[in-house]
């Protein structure tokens, strides 16, 4: 079959966030042809260029949404006032809190996609002053949320611009044929943006939706948005992203949350539950497997932590729970290996690492040295995340905010076992393979890690046990094989084309060149002649 594989800011491209999933599902599944739609989120990141691509990758289609788009059309009057009245219903489902809300929102977003799809001249359409008024009078309209109706003239001038910039896929043209249109399923690698040109697909062409959320494209515009200090424009773009997400919901035909902690999330914003199945994302089990298999577990006083040194992992409790572990274990050891970092943050943490343990020597002639380390992967000493985990016994996270957390999982590759907050996936991950302790609290942290430095043969039960459930649910051909489900699921349901086109009505073989129901070395078959006609 032929999959449609629609991301945003990452596969293909070199530098992405969803890169190393997408590339394995692609690569895990040769016997479909792909194509792949990625919208880039900055000129570096297509500067970098893309991944190499296997052979049954048949088209890769890109998009700089960030980039503006004018196409220089310009409506006429009546197109202009076809775009008022679609515009209008799309505001009026983002300020309205009524019932019908969702269903404006839905009415004024697929007008909006079939204007620019047949004239184009939405990026000056949705800048004009037209755009501007419309949005104020949605804001000040009976039964406007409280929030919205105290935007002020910046807000809704800025508004109007991240609108334009999110509604850039309506003006794409990846639909026609050959394009997403005629793909047999579209496979959407994120919510919210990403799951908006698979959304027109199947509005237009009738073709099957699959969205996969690892990261809740929602959940994630609260959290990078939380702490604006401006009320009405952060409830103006939250309501959107909701309406969006609760279209995409209930639009899709199949939906893959990667943990339970997602599908909470979606079900709470109206996806149906027989639409839903959990995937757990695929990793490489054999870059771990030599630590994972290795008899010798680890430095038994080495405590080893690994991710992106920023404020929601909470690196500031850990090394205040650090500090309550070297009181009863002296000899006991930090090691902090940073995949990425928050300058600020990090300075922060090494300067706070200095404060609570100065640097010991064994004597007077011995340089000090500080049991807390921070270490980068890719050096000498750690070429490879697999040497990380294997530096210590003992895995930590100390997040207060996660979704589906990948370093516990490769812990448990690794066979080492693991100390947790309980946030986001984190129990559904372990399942009962590790220790979990409230977040933000040092001396529950404290308490688990001495717990397993004081008994190594538990900690060692718990890193095979770990090690068993990871190569259970989290391997790559478990994710391939998940997926590969779901497509043929959606293929032999079929879906309603809306110009009343028979699923499997077009063979297959009518793709394939030649004439496939004559031999090629037959002689053509001349029609023997009608007497009747003759006569």
């Amino acid at each position: 079959m032929r999959i449609g594989l629609v991301t945003e800011g990452g596969y293909p491209y070199a530098a992405g966030e969803t890169g190393l999933w997408c590339d394995r599902l692609v690569r895990g599944l040769p016997r479909h042809e792909f194509e792949l739609y990625a919208l880039s989120r900055s000129a570096g990141q297509e500067a970098r260029g893309l991944l190499p691509l296997p052979g049954h990758v048949i088209r890769v289609r890109t998009a700089a949404p960030w980039a503006p788009g004018d196409d220089g059309r310009t409506y006429s009057r009546r197109e202009r006032r076809r775009f008022t009245a679609g515009f209008e219903d799309l505001v009026r489902g983002i300020c309205a809190d009524g019932p019908e809300a969702a269903a404006s929102f839905a009415a004024g977003l697929y007008e909006l996609a079939a204007l620019a799809r047949e004239q184009g001249g939405m990026y000056a359409a949705l800048r004009s002053e037209t755009a501007v008024r419309t949005v104020e009078a949605g804001c000040r309209a009976p039964g406007a949320g409280r929030s919205v109706a105290t935007a002020r003239v910046p807000d809704l001038l800025e508004f109007v611009d991240a609108l334009e910039r999110m509604l850039r896929p309506l003006s794409l043209d990846w639909y026609e044929d050959p394009g997403l249109g005629a793909v047999d399923v579209c496979h959407a690698a994120a919510g919210g943006l990403a799951a908006l040109p698979g959304l027109l697909a199947k509005r237009f062409f009738g073709v099957p939706l699959l969205v996969t959320e690892y990261g809740v494209a929602l959940r994630t515009h609260y959290l990078e948005h939380g702490g604006d200090d401006r009320p009405a424009l952060r409830a103006l773009l939250a309501a959107f992203h909701g309406r969006l997400a609760g279209e995409i919901y209930a639009a899709a035909d199949l939906l893959t949350p990667g943990n339970a902690h997602a599908r909470r999330w979606q079900e709470r914003c109206g996806a149906p539950r027989e639409r839903l199945r959990t995937v757990y994302p695929g990793m490489e089990a054999d870059r771990f497997a030599a630590v994972g298999e290795d008899p010798d577990r680890g430095d038994p006083d080495t405590l080893v932590w690994i991710g992106r040194v920023e404020p929601a992992k909470d690196l500031i409790g850990l090394l205040h729970a650090f500090a309550e572990v070297r009181r009863a274990a002296p000899d006991t050891r930090l090691r902090i290996f940073a995949t990425a970092a928050v300058p600020g943050y990090l300075a922060d943490c090494r300067s706070l690492a200095a404060q609570l343990f100065p640097d010991e020597a064994a004597d007077a002639r011995t340089v000090g040295e500080n049991p807390v380390s921070f270490e980068e992967i890719g050096g000498p000493e750690t070429p490879a995340p697999a040497d990380a985990y294997g530096a210590g016994r003992i895995v930590l996270l100390s997040s207060v905010i996660e979704g589906f957390p990948l370093t516990l999982a490769e812990a448990m590759f690794c066979g080492r076992a693991t100390v947790s907050t309980d946030v986001g996936a984190v129990r559904e991950v372990i399942g009962g393979t590790g220790l979990v302790v409230p977040p933000r609290n040092p001396r529950a942290l404290a308490d688990a890690c001495l717990a397993l430095l004081r008994d190594p043969e538990r900690a060692q039960r718990l890193g095979a046990a770990g090690r068993a459930r990871a190569l259970e649910l989290f391997t790559v051909e478990q994710n391939a094989a998940a997926f590969e489900d779901g497509y043929q699921l959606l293929l032999a349901r079929g879906s309603a084309r809306p110009d009343g086109e028979v699923p499997f009505e077009r063979p297959a073989e009518a793709r394939v060149p030649g004439h496939w129901t004559t031999p090629t070395w037959a002689p053509p078959v001349t029609p023997a002649p009608d007497p009747e006609a003759a006569a």
